[in-house]
């Protein structure tokens, strides 16, 4: 069987709207919803900014986990465009968490954060993005969530 080896595509810096509307608890848990107003993506693989106009649904569950569901699209450094969309898991210590809610600087390793971002696009340069798995990092800081982003080889 063939070994899994990540590649390091990019970073990505996303700008989210503050303050992040909260619906309250719901059936399914405390729903936010934040948008997203830009970004930049820097990397070896792909250069370019996020557009504005995407959104993050939250969902934070009764057992502390936030699951993220996430549209944007990216705009590449050659003007071609990448759809963008990764559900993830964010969860760790409640003092922690609050830490990050608020914008706070937190040590990575303090706290869980992972996505499964998906790609689709049309743009010649780019379609390897359609054709591959890819699994990222999070952090979060003030200007929003930042994603170091790794392809599935």
């Amino acid at each position: 069987m063939p070994d899994i080896k990540l590649t390091h595509a990019f970073d990505m810096q996303l700008f989210v709207k503050t303050p992040i509307q909260n619906l309250g608890k719901t059936s399914h848990g405390t729903r936010l919803i934040a948008e997203v107003t830009g970004g930049e993506i820097s990397g070896p693989l792909l250069q370019g900014r996020a557009q504005g106009g995407g959104g993050d649904w939250l969902l934070t569950r009764e057992d502390g986990v936030t699951q993220l569901d996430v549209r944007l699209t990216i705009e590449a450094a050659d003007g071609g465009l990448i759809y963008c969309r990764y559900e993830g898991l964010r969860h760790g210590p409640a003092d922690v968490m609050a830490k990050m809610a608020a914008g706070e600087p937190v040590d990575p390793s303090l706290f869980y954060f992972r996505v499964q971002p998906r790609f689709e696009t049309s743009a010649e340069p780019h379609l390897w993005m359609n054709r591959h798995l890819f699994i990222a990092t999070g952090e979060r800081n003030k200007q929003g969530p930042k994603y170091s982003v790794f392809k599935v080889e």
